[in-house]
């Protein structure tokens, strides 16, 4: 007897898109950081934020790469850690409803 089994792929909706500016509102980027959306991943409900969460990855000697080293790049953060930032103070939109 064969199972049938749940469709994973739901479409989630997303309260951020690409070209959005936003504020990290925890983790390491957290205090008033901003940055511009550079890619969203609604699979794992993730983007991935320009100066944010910057990670090294080591390269190996290649051709194309013959030094080798050490590459830092951006990696994705999860949204429920972003927030939309107002374009023209650059805080979250939040605070600047409030002082308005």
């Amino acid at each position: 007897m064969k199972l049938k089994r749940k469709n994973k792929s739901r479409r989630r909706n997303m309260h951020i898109k690409k070209g959005d500016m936003v504020v990290a509102i925890s983790g390491e980027d957290a205090g008033g950081k901003t940055g511009k959306v550079l890619q969203v991943i609604p699979k794992d409900a993730t983007a991935i934020v320009e100066g944010f969460n910057y990670v090294k990855k080591h390269m190996r000697k290649t051709q194309d790469n013959p030094q080798g080293g050490i590459a830092e790049k951006e990696a994705p953060i999860h949204v429920s850690n972003l927030k939309k930032a107002d374009a023209k103070t650059t805080k979250s939109t939040a605070k600047a409803e409030k002082a308005s």
